[in-house]
């Protein structure tokens, strides 16, 4: 059953690979207690059998542990999104699981990155390889178009290196969008500003790996997908030798992206659609950031404060 409940997350709920591998190690864990906590390996009418008090008696055990809240809230999802599936898809119905709700987590705030910051990793990246580093020149112009991408354009890490090389057409000079897939498999249209696209054509015409439309745009000096583990380690390695804060991540770019748009007075709902946020509650997480920046101003600068 649980294989069958993996098979609808990835298919009918269209969750990442990432989620649905997350999602199968909390379910295990969760039945890996119950075995423990009932003194013998549960069957599935023992698991629907399970009462509020075993849920509590799990939730207080990962507490013991240590566990963070937040991956304790996303243990708690996978087991509702189980019971859930168990319900609608084949009638089996626990009350207690009904019952269970995730606990509502402090939100955490956005980290961008300053404009000068951003400025000062862009040119890192363009000059890596200047500084003793034995790293070939097109994988040099690989990550640069990269990073323009995540921050011109707001793209996630892992969006960005799904693309394959047909996204941006055959004249990537003159690529102006791109049509991007996010979570969920919903695809949204993303501007590209005229520098993002001259960055991606002296990559692409650097390149030595072959060029099919199939082909990944992003791609290792093995020819394969590049990872984003990769991405991560020299982004590690060139903020460390600039100086950067330890929020220069990946992720901070696309953040940045959003900070900076709203600064500039973009609409709220224009930053929704260019990020592919389902709700515009999690977008407006970056008006708080932006509010912050505004005091902090405010009281630097007003003669009264």
């Amino acid at each position: 059953m649980a294989r069958a409940w993996l098979d609808w997350l990835a298919h009918q709920r269209r969750q990442s690979p990432a989620t649905v591998k997350a999602y199968r190690t909390d379910l295990y864990g969760f039945v890996g207690f119950c075995a423990e906590h009932q003194g013998e390996p549960p069957t599935l009418d023992g698991l629907l059998d399970l009462s509020a008090g075993d849920f509590r008696a799990w939730l207080a055990a990962r507490h013991r542990r240590g566990l963070a809240k937040r991956s304790t809230a996303r243990a708690l999802a996978a087991v509702r999104s189980f019971y859930r599936f168990l319900d609608r898809q084949h009638g089996r119905h626990n009350p207690a699981a009904s019952a269970l709700r995730t606990p509502r987590l402090e939100q955490r705030l956005p980290r961008p990155l300053s404009e000068p910051h951003i400025a000062t990793l862009l040119d890192e990246w363009e000059s890596d390889g200047a500084a003793g580093d034995v790293t070939p020149a097109w994988v040099v112009k690989r990550e640069l178009a990269l990073c323009l991408l995540l921050y011109g354009a707001g793209l996630r890490i892992g969006e960005a290196l799904a693309l394959d090389r047909g996204a941006v057409g055959e004249r990537p000079a003159a690529l102006r969008s791109l049509t991007v897939t996010g979570k969920g498999g919903k695809q949204r249209l993303v501007p590209i500003l005229p520098e993002i696209a001259e960055a991606l054509a002296a990559y692409l015409a650097a390149c030595p790996q072959p060029s099919a439309r199939s082909a990944p745009l992003f791609v290792g000096v093995r020819g394969k997908r590049l990872q984003a583990a990769v991405v991560r380690r020299r982004m590690q390695r060139l903020r460390r030798r600039s100086g950067l804060p330890e929020n220069a991540t990946p992720h901070a770019l696309r953040h940045s992206f959003a900070t900076h748009l709203l600064a500039g007075g973009a609409d709220l709902r224009v930053i929704q659609e260019l990020l592919g946020h389902a709700s515009l509650s999690t977008t407006q997480g970056y008006t708080a950031v932006e509010g912050e920046r505004l005091m902090q101003l405010y009281h630097q600068a007003h003669p009264r404060a």
